[in-house]
């Protein structure tokens, strides 16, 4: 391939590089989506009555469509629920036509219904809150203190997880919104039971006639799950250089390509997610670690012996490849991680474009020998010799040069989204992380 397509990329000026820009990402899509649908409850309850009668607030409806919208929001980042959302949109077979099959692969922005979700029930649980405000100062003597009192922390611990995942705060505070996320969870879901006895007790009804009851035991299900795999296991660390490190692992089944396992130095410490990479000639599996961070550098300058894993094998952005008859990968960097797998099974044929810095001395001449192995005449872009290539330029010219059918991207999130809004503005499915929550 040669290197003047790095100045060669056309800037397509058409309505797709519009309708196909990040801002209007299918995730954000599906967040609208549920606002709209939510506000429609709302207005239409207003309309109807539904919510004020003789001036009093029907707090039963308002607090089962706050409920409602929490397990949905929870449900769909569930591990299992997300395989199955995967296994669902690949069962689209090739022959289909190439719309539909570049819809679904965008299966993994159902994170927009988590956030979306999430927000719209945190919305309600205000509304329902002033509802029980509101009226008990009408002189109802229900609901009592003490649902009141477990709602309104409720409210304000939801409220305290909602602006901790905005993406300006989570990118510079990740830490503290990981905490946030798993302690006040599961204070939020202590108090969900609180509550939901407590106005059982107050409504002088049996607790499992309420559909709360039911929807919390599906949510404590959903929560608990990971937990119940949680497993300390041996490492084996690999050190090619201060800047990378192959981690590898020794137990159970290799794991599909396209999956990934969340690890932790402490069972309950902070969890980072990474691709699973098949060992061809040893049982297990791989990680490829690189230092994009405090954890990653501890990571690479003190190698553990033993570290936590916990859930199951879950399904990434790659696992959509099925999807079509041939696909180009791009990577930059530890991006390979994800990448070498579907080279190793070449369930679809593929085309590479790995950008990094010094690749041999940097992942090892073991890895780049593989990579070579198990890629048709990839393109490994040494920017410490070559400088940074125009990756859009390189993808268009190997997807006309090998007639693929879509684009997959594996790298930081301002590359990603510029190679995708590149290609899709000319009309090529392409395909990267989009950093939700």
């Amino acid at each position: 391939m040669s290197t003047e397509a790095t100045n060669t990329y056309p800037k397509a000026l058409n309505i797709r590089r519009f309708t196909r820009h990040p801002a209007l990402m299918e995730y954000r899509r599906l967040a609208l989506l549920v606002a709209v649908v939510n506000l429609y409850i709302f207005a239409s309850g207003l309309q109807n009555e539904r919510w004020l009668a003789d001036g009093i607030f029907a707090l039963g409806p308002i607090a089962d469509l706050a409920l409602f919208n929490l397990t949905i929001g929870i449900l769909i980042r569930q591990q299992r629920v997300v395989n199955a959302l995967y296994w669902l949109a690949t069962r689209i077979p090739v022959s289909w036509p190439l719309w539909v099959r570049w819809g679904a692969g965008k299966v993994f922005h159902f994170g927009g219904l988590h956030s979306g979700c999430n927000t719209a029930g945190t919305l309600w649980f205000g509304f329902s809150l002033f509802a029980m405000a509101a009226n008990r100062l009408s002189g109802a003597a229900l609901p009592s203190d003490l649902t009141i009192g477990v709602t309104a922390t409720m409210l304000a611990l939801l409220t305290l997880m909602v602006i901790s995942a905005l993406g300006p705060i989570r990118a510079k505070f990740h830490n503290t919104f990981e905490k946030i996320h798993r302690f006040a969870g599961w204070t939020i879901l202590a108090l969900f039971w609180a509550q939901t006895v407590s106005v059982s007790h107050d409504m002088g009804t049996s607790l499992t006639a309420r559909p709360a009851f039911w929807l919390l035991l599906l949510i404590t299900a959903s929560i608990i799950s990971p937990w119940l795999s949680l497993k300390r296991v041996d490492v084996t660390i690999e050190k090619p250089s201060n800047h990378a490190v192959i981690a590898r692992f020794n137990y159970g089944d290799t794991p599909f390509p396209g999956s990934s396992n969340a690890i932790s130095h402490t069972p309950f410490g902070e969890y980072h997610s990474f691709a699973n990479i098949p060992s061809p000639d040893a049982p297990g599996y791989r990680l490829a670690i690189s230092r994009s961070g405090d954890w990653t550098g501890k990571f690479i300058d003190n190698p553990p012996k033993k570290v936590w894993v916990k859930g199951i094998t879950t399904s990434g952005v790659a696992r959509i490849e099925v999807l079509f008859k041939k696909v180009v990968y791009v990577g930059t960097g530890s991006g390979i991680g994800p990448i070498l797998p579907h080279l190793l099974a070449g369930d679809v044929p593929n085309r590479l474009i790995w950008s990094t810095r010094s690749p041999r001395k940097t992942y090892g001449d073991a890895l780049i020998d593989e990579i070579e192995a198990h890629s048709d005449n990839p393109l490994i872009w040494d920017t410490d010799t070559q400088g940074k290539p125009n990756l859009s330029a390189l993808a268009l010219q190997m997807v006309r040069d090998s007639g693929a059918e879509a684009v997959i991207v594996i790298s930081n999130k301002k590359l990603t989204r510029r190679v995708v809004h590149d290609m899709e503005s000319l009309g090529i499915p392409a395909y990267g992380a989009i950093w939700d929550s």
